[in-house]
């Protein structure tokens, strides 16, 4: 955590995987997770299954979405088979640096309850992978964080339907980065117990006001409690 005066500031970054880059969807999944998976469309298995530092990996699914699609082969490879376009975006994934002051029981809810929340704001299907540092590869011993890849098409119980274009739009995609920024900063100062502590880091413009902000990230936080119940 780094200090600027009375504002805490916690690491949460966005990155879109494209075919346009030569991503794979099911490649990323696979190395994110420390899993083998069967890639459909490049004719090829991806084998991470011995890598090290991966905690646990779990997908959410939005309610009412066929379980089928809890199995994270399925669920790349159906993403993948249904963009046909040569520079579809196919996933799209948080990365969060997880506070090392939490136990790892501590770090998993952090990232289950950032999961969901993207899970019931988006209606999409979220595959978590939670990592520690690995003591021969890693010169950071704080270094655990979370992988958050999701489909960029929302998931209902028909299988996936529209593509989620305000994350693409030039005007609400950066202020929906935002709020997503602000949500994950709520997150982990509530499981530091640091309530107290207002985070607003803007680091784009946009016509999103933080009092608008913060009323989005009360309602969004109070569904998730609602439908935990």
């Amino acid at each position: 955590m780094d200090k600027e005066g009375d504002v805490a500031i916690y690491h949460c970054s966005v990155r879109i995987f494209s075919r346009a880059q030569g991503h794979s969807a099911v490649a990323a999944a696979a190395y994110r997770a420390g899993a083998m998976l069967k890639d459909k469309r490049r004719g090829m298995t991806h084998r991470y299954h011995h890598r090290k530092g991966v905690e646990t990996a779990f997908v959410k699914l939005p309610p009412g979405a066929p379980q089928i699609y809890a199995d994270r082969e399925f669920l790349w490879n159906e993403a993948e088979a249904k963009e046909v376009r040569k520079n579809a975006r196919t996933a799209r994934e948080l990365i969060l640096a997880l506070p090392y002051e939490l136990d790892l029981g501590q770090r998993l809810n952090l990232a289950r309850d950032m999961s969901s929340w993207l899970v019931e704001r988006y209606q999409v299907a979220v595959d978590t992978a939670v990592h520690s540092p690995v003591p021969e590869t890693d010169h950071d011993p704080r270094n655990y964080h979370a992988h958050l890849l999701f489909t960029t098409r929302a998931l209902d119980e028909d299988g996936f339907g529209a593509k989620t274009r305000i994350l693409d739009d030039k005007t609400k995609g950066p202020e929906e980065v935002e709020l997503i920024r602000l949500v994950w900063e709520t997150f982990a100062n509530a499981a530091l117990r640091e309530p107290d502590i207002m985070i607003f880091k803007l680091i784009v413009g946009g016509s999103m006001s933080k009092a608008r902000m913060r009323v989005q990230i009360l309602q969004h936080l109070q569904s998730i409690l609602q439908s935990q119940i």
